[in-house]
């Protein structure tokens, strides 16, 4: 979901400099025989872009802050644990790069020209959120929380596992993998977990799940 909401906002970050390069630079454009200041929809051009932007922000920064929450209520889960080391300075890494470019973006474009003050402001109320979230985030409310019905990992990023219409647990090098019915699969990396705490989860994953129904297949590599 992150890297998918990263690349629509990477293709809607192309016209939005383009855009700025143009009118800041007051280039011609032949085609509408006029320039780049002369350009009269330029601003809702701006507002159209930073509408699209803000909304897939908003979308993902409500799923982030929404996983946090329900993650960080442990007496709901039977396992909960902060995430592990090595994927917390991932997270860090990640989303400290994330919160850069939307503010290097921001501030190019308003250099560029005024009209994007919009678009402008909104990338940086964004890069701010994500910096507010890897704060609060970084003081153990990265977890992972596993109940009779679901797994949840929320960091950067929440992916929620349903245990319902679950056929197949298996782990691959770093990676453990949920196939369901219909050939739907989901997954999530195994270091998400600290090593000291794998036997745990690896025991109440396996107690809340029907044996009959659900095979495991080099589960063993997980602990």
């Amino acid at each position: 979901m992150n890297s998918f909401v990263n690349a629509l906002l990477l293709a809607l970050a192309f016209p939005l400099m383009a855009l700025a390069i143009v009118v800041g630079f007051d280039l011609p454009v032949e085609f509408l025989k006029s320039s780049g200041k002369q350009l009269s929809f330029a601003e809702e051009i701006f507002w159209a872009l930073a509408l699209l932007m803000g909304i897939l922000s908003l979308r993902r920064s409500t799923k982030r802050w929404m996983g946090m929450k329900i993650v960080t209520n442990t007496k709901r889960f039977l396992y909960n644990h902060a995430i592990s080391q090595s994927r917390k300075k991932r997270v860090i890494v990640y989303n400290s790069l994330e919160s850069a470019v939307l503010i290097f973006l921001a501030l190019g474009i308003y250099v560029l020209t005024d009209k994007a003050i919009v678009p402008a402001i909104v990338l940086g109320l964004f890069a701010l959120d994500s910096l507010v979230f890897l704060v609060l985030g970084n003081n153990n409310r990265f977890r992972v929380g596993i109940s009779s019905k679901a797994i949840i990992v929320a960091d950067r990023e929440v992916i929620v596992i349903y245990f319902e219409g679950l056929r197949k647990v298996s782990v691959d090098q770093q990676t453990i993998y949920f196939d369901y019915i219909k050939d739907l699969q989901l997954s999530f990396p195994t270091n998400c977990i600290l090593d000291e705490n794998k036997s745990e989860a690896l025991e109440v994953l396996q107690n809340s799940l029907d044996k009959d129904k659900v095979m495991f297949y080099n589960i063993n590599d997980w602990k």
